[in-house]
C-alpha cells in the first residue's frame, strides 16, 4: 500500500454535520496563496493554533454525518496524572495583574487561560480521536463538537509531507460561519451553572465582546451591513448556561479567508478588549502556549462557498512525545 493510499485509509474528521476521510491537499488559508488555493475547491477540514498556526488539510471523500463515531472504547489518562500550566497561586497572580491592568486603562478585559496536560499509556500507536469524540458526544454533548485526526509520516503524491493533527474539540462556541454571503460570529461571554446565575457583569462583557466582534466583521463586511441578530441570549448546555451574542455582516465580494483570519482571529472572547491590548498581556502572564486551544476548528466548503469554524474551547489535543 502506498503511503497515499494509507494516508486515504487512516486520516478521518467530523465536525458540523460532515464526517470525511483521506487528505489530498494541504494549503494554509491564513496566507494569501493558501487562501487562493483553497478557493480552487473541496471540503477543507482547518485547524489553527491560538498563536496563528493555521492548516487546512482538503478532504478526499466527503459525506453528510451528523451522527458521532462508533469505535473501540476511549482510554483516557491516569485521573492522577493531570499538571497544569498555572497552578492555583500563578493563576491569583494573573488575575491580579489582569486587573491591575483594567484599572490603568490598558485593557477592558482580557481572557487568562491554563493548559492541563496528561500522559496518555503508550500501546504502539497514535491514539483514536474517533474514540475520544465518542465519548465527549455522549457524555457531553456539544454543537462544535467533532474531531480531526491526521497520522504522522504521511506524503501527498506529489512527495509533500502532511502535517500530522489529533484534536478533539467539545466546543459550545461559534467562531465563524459563511452561508450564502452572510459572515456570523457568535461569542459566549457569560457562564453560571444555572441560568438565574448569571448577572449584570456577564452582560456587560459580553456587550463588550460584542463591540470587538463587531469592530472585527467591520474589517472585511460592506459597509452599513453589520447587525446584532441576537443580544444576550440564553443557551444552556450540560452542566452550564451561557449568554450568546450573534453578529452578522455581509461578506465583501472577493475576500479570501486570508483576509477574514487576518480580521476576525483570534476568537475574541477568548482574547479580550482591545485585542491587540489584551493578546500582549496574555503573551506576558501565560507560560506556555495555549496551541489547538482557544484557536479555531471546522471545515470550509470552497464548492458551496460555506464555512463552520468552532472557537477551541473544551478541546483536546494529542503530540507524540511532548510528555
Amino acid at each position: 500500500m502506498t503511503n497515499h493510499a494509507a494516508l486515504q485509509a487512516a486520516a478521518t474528521a467530523r465536525f458540523g454535520g460532515i464526517a470525511a476521510r483521506g487528505v489530498v491537499d494541504v494549503a494554509d488559508p491564513s496566507t494569501r496563496a493558501g487562501a487562493a488555493r483553497v478557493a480552487e475547491g473541496g471540503t477543507w477540514f482547518v485547524r489553527a493554533t491560538f498563536e496563528g498556526d493555521c492548516i487546512a488539510w482538503r478532504m478526499a471523500e466527503v459525506v453528510v454525518d451528523d451522527e458521532p463515531p462508533a469505535g473501540a472504547p476511549w482510554e483516557g489518562p491516569d485521573p492522577q496524572a493531570w499538571s497544569t500550566s498555572l497552578d492555583a497561586d500563578g493563576y491569583r497572580s494573573g488575575v491580579r495583574a489582569v486587573r491591575a491592568a483594567v484599572h490603568e486603562g490598558d485593557v477592558y478585559q482580557a481572557n487568562l487561560c491554563r493548559v492541563l496536560a496528561a500522559p496518555l499509556a503508550p500501546d504502539g500507536g497514535e491514539p483514536d480521536a474517533a474514540a475520544l469524540d465518542a465519548r465527549l458526544a455522549t457524555g457531553n454533548p456539544s454543537p462544535y463538537g467533532g474531531h480531526l485526526h491526521v497520522p504522522a509520516g504521511q506524503l501527498l503524491t506529489d512527495g509533500r509531507p502532511v502535517p500530522p493533527a489529533w484534536v478533539v474539540p467539545a466546543s459550545p462556541e461559534l467562531f465563524l460561519s459563511l452561508d450564502d454571503g452572510v459572515l456570523r460570529s457568535a461569542p459566549i461571554k457569560g457562564t453560571a451553572a444555572t441560568v438565574t446565575g448569571l448577572t449584570s457583569k456577564d452582560e456587560a462583557e459580553n456587550i463588550m465582546i460584542t463591540d470587538l466582534v463587531r469592530n472585527d466583521l467591520h474589517r472585511v463586511c460592506t459597509p452599513g451591513t453589520v447587525r446584532v441578530e441576537k443580544l444576550l441570549d440564553v443557551e444552556e448546555h450540560p452542566g452550564l448556561a451561557h449568554l450568546v451574542t450573534t453578529v452578522a455582516g455581509d461578506l465583501l465580494p472577493g475576500t479570501g479567508w486570508d483576509d477574514i483570519l487576518a480580521a476576525t482571529f483570534p476568537p475574541a472572547s477568548v482574547s479580550g478588549a482591545p485585542k491587540r491590548a489584551a493578546l500582549d498581556l496574555i503573551a506576558a502572564l501565560e507560560p506556555v502556549p495555549r496551541g489547538p486551544y482557544c484557536g479555531a476548528f471546522g471545515w470550509i466548503d470552497a464548492d458551496a462557498r460555506r464555512a463552520l469554524l468552532g472557537v477551541g474551547i473544551r478541546t483536546f489535543w494529542w503530540e507524540a512525545g511532548v510528555l
